[in-house]
């Protein structure tokens, strides 16, 4: 399965009208179908899942949808131990999912109903390019609600504070940067280390503008080995940062949720994570652009290349009661919730635009202009490969974050137990 996303599809995806396809018949009598997401109260995409939700139930009132959000780790726990396990009993009828190895687990299991027959209906309105992640021996297994990449939010208050009109878009650039934003007493970009997936938001965006795309995916998906020195020298790029006090110290001890905060109260000039955070910065009190971490190695690289596609995607399983229901729920809140994100400024399109954007804020209207300048995209690490050697990669994440292995060490480590 390949995990690179054609970004020529892509712009037609986000300016091409369409007309709305037939919606599913209500069901004859009310069936309850439960939903599993992780849209919790300050989850950016919950206005989404519950507008999408209503609109539903309004045009289906034989249907009603219960959902229940989990926190973003525990779920992977949870969903992972519920598809794999031997009872089925309290297993949802649709269940979000991140896509390449994560969703394809429970797929190998036989867990996911094929929507091939529930996406003829939809042709015109969803590329198959934003299938490529959820497409397993051929056959079509998830709906993307959106499409995102990891964008390098910049507050443009405090670099005007030290000369800085731009977004700096080389190394050499960035770090004089940030030094100037140091010597003024402000830490240019806060990481939560608490949480080790806001640490790759980082990482990999140095190791593809070190190694290329097309190296990084093919390690991902366990095609080539981690034993590349380039890796190594962009692990000691990363460190180097850390050692340099370009990260806030706090920053091991926070969250995720912490960290955006305190960019968004202006505590630090940069904060690099998913394209869904354009909504929140957008609405911050200072003037704020958008760029991606710049290039280490010309030879191998590109500015626009980076990590993204469409990872969020929502499945049906096929040990529902109502599998067939489900199937065509699913799609439906797929496509409406990718709809809504879009408006909210949480992430890109997954679906065609039929509807009215003249609503888009300045910055998501830049966010779009970096999706479509971008040749080359890899799927996010932690949900391009399956499960457990997630999990390994993860950890040794962890450790490089905290200075415990060097680039050597993470190549060596990842090498003998990814291969």
């Amino acid at each position: 399965m390949k995990k690179i996303v054609s970004l020529a599809l892509a712009l037609c995806m986000v300016f091409a009208l369409f007309t709305f396809a037939n919606k599913p018949a209500a069901a004859a009598e009310e069936t309850v179908l439960k939903l599993w997401c992780i849209a919790t109260e300050s989850d950016a995409n919950r206005p989404a899942y519950l507008q999408a939700i209503a609109d539903y139930e309004a045009a289906h009132p034989g249907v009603k949808i219960e959902m229940e959000a989990f926190e973003n780790e525990s779920y992977k726990t949870k969903i992972k131990a519920a598809m794999m396990g031997g009872d089925t009993e309290d297993l949802p009828d649709i269940f979000f999912s991140w896509s390449g190895g994560f969703l394809g687990e429970f797929v190998n299991a036989g867990r996911v109903v094929c929507l091939d027959e529930y996406f003829k209906a939809y042709a015109d309105k969803l590329p198959e390019s934003m299938l490529s992640t959820t497409t397993y021996e051929g056959k079509h297994y998830g709906v993307p609600t959106t499409f995102n990449i990891v964008a390098m939010y910049a507050n443009m208050d405090l670099l005007a504070e030290v000369g800085y009109d731009h977004v700096p878009q080389t190394y050499e650039d960035l770090t004089a940067c940030c030094d100037a934003l140091l010597a003024k007493g402000i830490i240019p970009f806060g990481c939560a280390g608490k949480e080790t997936w806001c640490v790759t938001e980082y990482l990999e965006p140095i190791i593809i503008k070190t190694i290329g795309y097309e190296a990084l995916d093919k390690i991902f998906a366990g095609e080539a080995t981690w034993n590349d020195p380039d890796i190594a020298t962009a692990v000691t790029t990363f460190q180097e940062m850390i050692n340099k006090g370009y990260f806030d110290p706090a920053g091991a001890a926070l969250g995720n949720d912490e960290t955006k905060a305190n960019f968004l109260a202006g505590k630090t000039a940069f904060y690099q994570n998913g394209s869904w955070n354009t909504g929140e910065v957008a609405k911050a009190d200072f003037k704020s652009a958008v760029g991606l971490f710049p290039v280490m190695n010309a030879e191998r690289s590109t500015y626009y290349q980076t990590i993204g596609g469409p990872s969020d995607v929502l499945a049906a399983c096929s040990a529902s009661k109502n599998a067939d229901l489900a199937a065509q729920v699913a799609v439906e809140l797929g496509k409406e919730i990718c709809h809504y994100n879009f408006l909210n400024a949480v992430g890109c399109p997954a679906w065609a635009v039929d509807y009215d954007t003249s609503s888009l804020t300045p910055l998501m209207v830049e966010i779009g202009q970096v999706v479509n300048s971008c040749e080359g995209l890899v799927l996010f690490g932690d949900t391009a490969m399956a499960a457990d050697p997630a999990q390994t990669y993860l950890s040794y994440v962890a450790l490089v974050y905290g200075c415990e292995i060097d680039g050597d060490g993470f190549v060596a480590g990842l090498t003998n137990d990814l291969g």
